[in-house]
């Protein structure tokens, strides 16, 4: 996609036809709500476009895009959950977040328990199989807060991804 002299609109168009359905996987991964990914992932590539001149230059324009998707969700879904709390707090009541339910593995429900952030560099480490630098980069943060991210994300996690035994009663 190196300095392409076509038309940009055309450019971004295949760049979004090649791209979107991965890009909707991980948002939805991280965010959980398809809408959300859908309308985070459009206003990636419509940033894309008004910058196309020089992004068009990069090596992986799309991890250009990924970076501002996750971004602006990761994002999103912080002020969602200060919102949640807040309103719990206004009705006085704690917020409840559903576990793993009963003996199954639920990663979703799981997922849905840790941090927006440490839910991202997940799903880009472990799903996306990215690199802990090229996280740090794309997320604009430095690579040891991408690792204690990790650590603490693999930590929160661990207890929620055991499978429970159900003991028999005869």
């Amino acid at each position: 996609m190196h300095d392409s002299d076509g038309d940009p609109a055309a450019d971004v168009a295949a760049l979004y036809r090649r791209t979107w359905p991965r890009l909707i996987g991980l948002l939805v991964s991280i965010g959980g709500s398809r809408a959300d990914a859908e309308e985070v992932a459009q206003d990636a590539y419509v940033k894309l476009l008004g910058r196309w001149d020089s992004i068009r230059r990069y090596d992986d324009p799309e991890a250009w895009v990924r970076a501002v998707a996750v971004r602006t969700l990761v994002s999103r879904l912080r002020r969602q959950q200060v919102a949640t709390r807040a309103l719990a707090k206004l009705r006085g009541r704690p917020v409840a977040v559903e576990g793993p339910d009963g003996d199954a593995l639920d990663v979703a429900a799981a997922l849905a328990r840790i941090t927006p952030e440490q839910r991202a560099v997940v799903v880009l480490h472990h799903v996306m199989d990215l690199p802990v630098e090229q996280i740090a980069e794309e997320l604009q943060v430095a690579a040891g807060t991408v690792k204690s991210r990790l650590a603490r994300a693999r930590q929160a996690l661990a207890p929620l991804l055991t499978v429970k035994e159900v003991s028999e009663h005869a």
